[in-house]
């Protein structure tokens, strides 16, 4: 078995790799992000739907995309020029994002399994109860997302122009570090993974229930194709990471002393952090292919702008002609 002090590792490559897919990411993500907020913002009547689930999902999307000129100038420049702060704050809003995704992916699955299982329940829910709910997500999260940028923040000062990948990381004794790693392992992919599976295949045994089968099938398909868009998001972008992150962690804390596996997961760590990004741009899928309602609405709004300008068009020519 190799020791680590053999062990050479090459990561110039995630510069170039975090640079190109945040500049391929920022601008698809910012116009699905903004036009997802503006449509979901005109459903929020349809409270069996999940629609401030996802209006708070893509305000988490926008927080991170926001964030990434920074980060592509980083990456770009191999140099921070900003506020330590700032350098922190997106740091901060990448775990953000992430984790507020992930609860949000989760409880879009939920209330849409419970519904479509018990449609008078989906009658009595009052849309308070999601704002309630949705509220305390970004309370908890938020709290529980700040020891990632303090624990990064070793060795900033005033001269630093070290930023993102670059950021040292603060030494901490084994047992308390491999408490906290339990505590967002089990809390942040865990559960999460363990609930929206759940959900996926009991709204999947649903369909095939002979009893139910000609009882509101047409919402269980749409139950159905949510709940699996959610599942397959959720396995795309987060698992890869948090797979990953348990391993590195390990390496960290140098209980993982093996080179091949020192070399692997070090290797693989900027490719999970990037696929983690990439839901920015996946999660608008999850409400134009799954709620009927999200498409009729951009139809609509897509219907009224052309015919806006149709409307200017002729409105020019026929001036022209007098």
């Amino acid at each position: 078995m190799a020791t680590l002090q053999n062990c050479s590792h090459v990561s110039d490559f995630q510069y170039t790799l975090y640079s190109s897919t945040y500049i391929i990411i920022f601008i698809p993500g910012l116009l699905a992000n903004s036009v997802a907020c503006w449509v979901l913002c005109s459903l929020t009547s349809k409270k069996n739907k999940a629609i401030i689930f996802m209006i708070n999902l893509s305000l988490a999307d926008l927080a991170h995309v926001l964030s990434l000129p920074l980060r592509i100038y980083y990456y770009t420049n191999h140099t921070w020029p900003f506020k330590n702060f700032l350098c922190l704050m997106c740091f901060y809003l990448k775990y953000l994002n992430m984790y507020a995704s992930i609860i949000f992916l989760m409880l879009i699955s939920v209330q849409r399994y419970v519904f479509t299982t018990n449609p008078f329940r989906a009658k009595d829910w009052k849309r308070r109860y999601d704002i309630t709910i949705s509220f305390v997500v970004w309370i908890v999260v938020g709290l529980s997302c700040l020891p990632f940028p303090l624990l990064r923040s070793s060795g900033l000062n005033n001269t630093s122009t070290a930023c993102f990948a670059d950021l040292g990381m603060k030494t901490l004794s084994v047992v308390p570090a491999l408490c906290m790693l339990t505590v967002a392992e089990l809390a942040g992919f865990i559960i999460p993974v363990t609930v929206i599976a759940f959900c996926t295949l009991k709204t999947r045994a649903q369909l095939t229930n002979k009893i139910l089968h000609f009882q509101n099938m047409n919402e269980k398909r749409k139950a159905l194709r949510l709940v699996v868009t959610c599942a397959a998001l959720f396995f795309v972008c987060f698992a890869p990471y948090h797979i990953n992150f348990f391993f590195y962690m390990l390496i960290n804390l140098n209980v993982i002393k093996n080179c091949t596996v020192h070399k692997v997961i070090l290797t693989f760590h900027p490719f999970s952090i990037c696929l983690a990004s990439f839901n920015c741009c996946l999660d608008p899928i999850l409400y134009y292919f799954t709620a009927s309602e999200f498409k009729n609405e951009v139809v609509r709004h897509g219907s009224t702008v052309i015919r806006g300008r149709l409307m200017s068009r002729e409105s020019r020519e026929s001036s022209f002609k007098e």
